[in-house]
């Protein structure tokens, strides 16, 4: 069947028209606003010894005795500046620590960028010693709640050639792994492995270890992505899926709980290292990009 030729006129009222019509409105919403720490709490535990406060406490052999603790930042670890003409979030790495966001979260997209900066702080300051950070999310607890500095979440591990890794700090979180050397703690991340369960107890530990290493080389920008639905998540590296991880727990109650929110954390982790774009979209499902075939 034909149709008709429209006139010229109408084809340009059409084109008009059509461009009044309102844009797509973007889900995206930036979680920093490329000028301070705003909607961020910093924490900083003990310094090592070799950092030079002379009006924090120290014990008779020169080791402090308290952390830092929350919105103090005498060292100014935690800067905002201008880096490669953009807004990024620097953090030294000098003191263990980290940013956390006032708000908690669930079901969402989190994307960010990060690159190495190259000065590394003791306890890791040896050329041999991998930079290290993270991201940490559906925080649920207070900081250093057994002593050991970070608050009870799943960690996406960034860290030089680790990208992706799971560390689960004071919660369970299960991934389909194999554990090709019985006399070694290494749990390798394989979608036609075995159900695992990790968390901070032997004999498997909290640690697995993602697909492969997609991170860039040394002085580039690097996206991290983390897709959260339910107690369901993705760890992201560069566009690749490096690891699934389900049945998210929580296990400071009476009873394991299913854990599906709370909130996110950069850390700050005796490396040089720098965060922008950070941002996130609500979803209800995970994204086709990245759904399981």
């Amino acid at each position: 069947m034909r149709y008709p030729k429209l006139p010229l006129r109408c084809v340009l009222l059409a084109m008009v028209a059509a461009s009044w019509l309102p844009a797509a409105e973007s889900t995206w919403r930036p979680l920093w606003n490329g000028k301070d720490l705003t909607g961020w709490d910093t924490w900083l535990a003990k310094p090592h010894a070799s950092v030079a406060l002379p009006d924090e406490p120290k014990d008779d052999k020169g080791n402090y005795t308290q952390p830092i603790g929350t919105n103090r930042d005498p060292l100014g670890v935690f800067k905002v500046e201008t880096v490669d003409g953009q807004p990024a979030i620097h953090i030294s790495g000098q003191v263990f620590g980290g940013i956390t966001t006032k708000e908690e979260f669930s079901n969402y997209h989190l994307k960010l960028q990060f690159k190495w900066g190259d000065k590394k702080w003791a306890p890791r300051e040896k050329d041999a010693t991998q930079r290290d950070s993270g991201l940490l999310y559906h925080v649920h607890s207070a900081w250093n709640f057994n002593g050991k500095t970070w608050p009870r979440s799943p960690e996406l591990q960034i860290q030089e050639r680790d990208c992706g890794d799971l560390f689960a700090i004071g919660c369970q979180m299960t991934v389909s792994a194999r554990h090709p050397d019985p006399t070694k703690r290494l749990f390798y991340y394989d979608p036609k492995g075995e159900p695992t369960d990790f968390l901070e107890q032997p004999p498997v530990g909290n640690r697995c270890i993602r697909l492969e290493d997609r991170e860039k080389p040394h002085g580039e920008w690097n996206t991290i992505e983390l897709v959260c639905v339910g107690d369901e998540s993705i760890h992201i590296v560069n566009g690749t899926v490096v690891m699934r991880l389900k049945k998210a727990t929580r296990l400071d109650g009476a009873a394991p709980a299913t854990l599906t929110a709370g909130k996110i954390l950069l850390q700050s982790e005796g490396a040089e290292i720098f965060y922008r774009n950070v941002e996130l979209s609500p979803i209800t499902a995970v994204p086709p990009e990245f759904a399981e075939k």
